[in-house]
């Protein structure tokens, strides 16, 4: 092994994680769908030839995840000795994809010469390829209702597309357009990274990177355990509920216990709900994924990830249960998922309140419209996660109206864009007063959007924590929680929250998502910071009043 300083392997490191950071580029300014562009529905990563994690691209931390376990599979499906230079392989089915159907992976190995020296993953969602309903699949019961499935199928062959597979995908979604050209945004991102792999490796030499990665990896791991060490040693179990699974109204249940000892983080399901009939089911892979966030969060969060981060993680979870899918059980909804990030840090804040914040939102409030516009007379689908209020820590308050804390760098799309490509217009987006839970720390608070319809189509609500409130810290109060309003102020008002709802123009709707959680007495908290609040509209006069006992001059 060559024996490297320091600074050379920070030099390499850096520029591994440039050559990540070009492939999201390539990404973001070659794909169709705005979920991709704007929302930054996406994650890629860069592996060795042992298919250890070496950097990865700024996206969503679920999908960062969930690359590790689909490549493995994909590459024990297809076999090494199948790939050759030039190969791009495309893998959706969910159990091994480590998610739904319409999060579409493809992989590439990378060659120097006959020698395979890595290899490249790009994840990124499709808005539609062939499932019973377009746009979003809200109350499957099988995994075939669920869209086209490929369960590792090369769609570039030696370097040339395979127009079989291509002219497939098109005839088998609503809207082709758009479906091949992320395709082919996915695929120009993984010869970016192909060639400045490559570029790399002929800089430094094999030997160098090699010897490097292989310090990398153990710089990681040696992190992790370190930091694992000095964090509170025990075990807590917590439980929460999911509001429904899309075919009946009964509440899911979902339990974890996680355990720090020993060098190790054990994060168990046992508890939790069967698989469900409808398609709120994790694959394991996706439940592995959601633990590798919480982990990377409490031990490296300054560190950019490796094999090494997340080598302390151990994830139980049956088969056959809510957190790990056999086919052919449903799994397009994941909010599951997100809710279980809030779920494994309500556990370990049993073990250090001092050092987590009450929950965010609990929740990330999706929706989407579909629909046929006039303009084109084609199909659209266009979707956004809007943002929640954070949870208050014991030392300041929350953000207001921020991205969940499951969704990285994820953005909203923008009103603009919404309003052009749907048949939305917004009459009212605004802070939410009095969402925040109270407290010596108040929440942060979530936010209102009045939507009003200008053609018809079907309005999506993607949402799976509205029947209960997110959680607070050391006696805070408990937030507002997300609440979808379907028809606001007529016969047909109804508060739902998953759920596919015709529209006609002239309709409304109007979302209201959660904010976070308050950490610590209201009553012990700064009463100037409370006539703030007033002033800005965060909290109204009499919660001032009645939470506070801050008296304010309206």
């Amino acid at each position: 092994m060559t024996e490297l300083d320091g600074a050379t392997v920070e030099v390499v490191r850096s520029y591994l994680l440039s050559a990540a950071e070009e492939m999201r580029a390539t990404l973001v300014r070659t794909s169709f769908n705005p979920v991709i562009y704007e929302v930054h529905d996406f994650g890629m990563s860069m592996y060795d030839a042992g298919m250890r994690l070496i950097a990865e691209a700024t996206g969503l931390t679920f999908f960062l995840g969930a690359n590790d376990f689909a490549l493995r599979k994909g590459v024990e499906y297809v076999g090494r000795e199948n790939l050759h230079p030039g190969d791009v392989v495309l893998m959706n089915y969910p159990y091994w994809n480590s998610a739904h159907a319409y999060d579409a992976t493809l992989f590439a190995p990378v060659f120097e010469g006959a020698d395979l020296v890595g290899f490249l993953c790009v994840r990124a969602h499709w808005m539609d390829l062939g499932a019973k309903d377009p746009g979003y699949v809200l109350d499957s019961t099988d995994m075939h209702q669920e869209g086209l499935i490929f369960p590792g199928t090369k769609v570039v062959s030696r370097g040339e597309p395979v127009r079989e597979i291509h002219e497939l995908i098109r005839f088998n979604s609503r809207m082709p357009d758009e479906v091949l050209g992320d395709l082919h945004a996915q695929i120009a991102a993984l010869r970016t990274g192909e060639r400045r792999l490559l570029e790399i490796l002929a800089k430094f030499g094999r030997p160098t990177v090699e010897a490097a990665v292989e310090r990398i990896i153990a710089d990681g791991e040696a992190r992790t355990r370190a930091a694992l060490a000095a964090l509170p040693q025990g075990s807590w179990t917590a439980v929460d509920w999911v509001d429904d699974d899309g075919i009946t109204d009964d509440p899911v249940k979902m339990q974890v216990t996680v355990t720090i000892a020993d060098g190790v983080f054990t994060v168990d399901f046992a508890g939790s709900a069967p698989a469900t009939a409808g398609p709120i089911n994790m694959p394991y892979g996706a439940t592995e994924a959601i633990c590798k966030v919480v982990l990377k969060s409490l031990t490296s969060a300054d560190q950019p990830s490796n094999e090494g981060t997340v080598a302390p993680l151990v994830v139980k979870a049956e088969p056959g249960t809510l957190f790990h899918a056999v086919y052919p059980q449903p799994t397009f909804t994941l909010w599951t998922g997100i809710v279980a990030v809030e779920l494994i840090l309500k556990a370990l804040a049993q073990g250090m309140p001092d050092r987590l914040p009450a929950s965010s939102g609990g929740d990330v409030p999706g929706f989407m419209m579909v629909g046929v516009h006039p303009d084109t007379g084609k199909l659209f689908a266009v979707s956004n996660n809007d943002p929640v209020g954070w949870g208050a820590t014991p030392h300041h308050d929350g953000m207001h109206a921020a991205t969940h804390v499951s969704g990285s760098t994820g953005r909203t799309t923008p009103i603009e864009v919404l309003e052009a490509k749907t048949g939305m217009f917004f009459e009212r987006v605004e802070i939410r007063t009095d969402s925040g839970g109270a407290g010596r720390h108040r929440g942060g608070a979530g936010l209102r959007r009045d939507i009003r319809f200008v053609t018809g189509g079907e309005f999506l609500s993607v949402i799976k924590k509205t029947r209960s409130r997110p959680w607070a810290l050391d006696g805070g109060h408990e937030p507002e929680a997300n609440q979808v309003i379907v028809f606001p102020g007529t016969d047909r008002e109804e508060r739902v929250s998953t759920r596919r709802t015709a529209v006609a123009p002239g309709d409304r709707v109007t979302l209201l998502t959660a904010g976070g959680g308050g950490h610590g007495d209201p009553r012990d908290r700064d009463p100037a910071a409370v006539r703030d609040d007033v002033a800005e509209g965060y909290v109204s006069p009499q919660a001032a009043r009645d939470l506070y006992g801050v008296d304010v001059d309206d």
